[in-house]
């Protein structure tokens, strides 16, 4: 029973994906304090105020705590804008740069004139709808 274990949690992908949520909640920690250290006072100096904590209405005697609420929501767009900005956008950019001399694979399959279906390039006849294809390209 223990080998069956050993053998689980050492399979190569329980392995990736126990260093990907290590690297992600330390990366998780980057981005935060990113966000409180730099975004968060930037955004206090174009609409002058960066916690809305105190924030709240109330109806009938019963409040709502809305400012909460918007902090976390204005800490998401920042995080997600910080992440899509320092990690997405460079990253992108870096694998376009490594695939850039790569010229794409000859096509293997074609599209069937009457049923659309994939089928070999080299095929005469159509092994979905029996319609007779002509030519490599169709």
């Amino acid at each position: 029973m223990l080998s069956g274990f050993k053998k689980f949690i050492l399979r190569g992908n329980v392995v990736d994906m126990a260093v990907g949520v290590v690297i992600g909640a330390a990366f998780g920690g980057v981005v935060t304090e990113l966000t409180k250290a730099f975004l968060t006072p930037l955004i206090a100096l174009v609409v002058g105020k960066p916690d809305y904590s105190k924030l709240k209405f109330d109806i009938h005697g019963t409040v709502f705590p809305i400012g909460d609420f918007i902090n976390a929501c204005v800490s998401f767009f920042l995080i997600a804008a910080a992440v899509y900005f320092f990690v997405v956008v460079p990253v992108n950019a870096l694998v376009a740069r490594m695939h850039k001399g790569e010229k794409p694979l000859d096509p293997t399959t074609k599209k069937c004139p009457e049923c659309l279906s994939d089928i070999p390039i080299e095929a005469r006849r159509c092994a979905h709808c029996t319609q007779l294809v002509m030519g490599k390209a169709a």
